[in-house]
């Protein structure tokens, strides 16, 4: 019984261990590419989120107002054109269309970003607005 007990294996074979690497090796490579397009689209919700003050304002504008053609950045009560923070390039605002555009090429390798654009148009019918959704987004972050 003695020289059963020395004989008894300490450890993972070689072999064993190459399979236990094979297998991380197969699920990074099909985690990786969902990770990355989740991330992506984790900072593209920055560039929606954006937008929401300035939809508040021109759904007020257009109250006030009776149509959207009269909204637009810095005049009845909608907010200025943005500039650049964090993953949002630009947010612009006429006639109650309201445009956002993620961060550009310069700063796409560290974000994942390529200067995406969400559009949000406003359909203004019997004292109530409805959005449209539309830009280079729509197949990518926001459908």
């Amino acid at each position: 019984m003695k020289n059963y007990a020395k004989t008894m294996q300490k450890g993972f074979t070689l072999i064993e261990l190459m399979i236990v690497i094979a297998i991380v090796g197969i699920l990074a490579t099909v985690a990786l590419p969902a990770y990355q397009t989740y991330a992506s689209k984790a900072k593209f919700s920055e560039v929606i989120l954006a937008t929401s003050v300035v939809k508040v304002a021109v759904e007020l504008c257009a109250q006030d107002q009776g149509a959207v053609d009269n909204c637009t950045a810095t005049t009845n009560g909608v907010p200025a054109n943005s500039a650049a923070t964090g993953y949002l390039s630009t947010l612009t605002t006429t006639n109650g269309i309201i445009t956002a555009t993620a961060v550009g090429t310069s700063a796409a390798a560290a974000s994942g970003l390529n200067g995406e654009t969400y559009t949000l148009t406003p359909i203004y019918a019997d004292g109530k607005i409805s959005w449209k959704v539309s830009g280079t987004c729509v197949d990518k972050y926001c459908k």
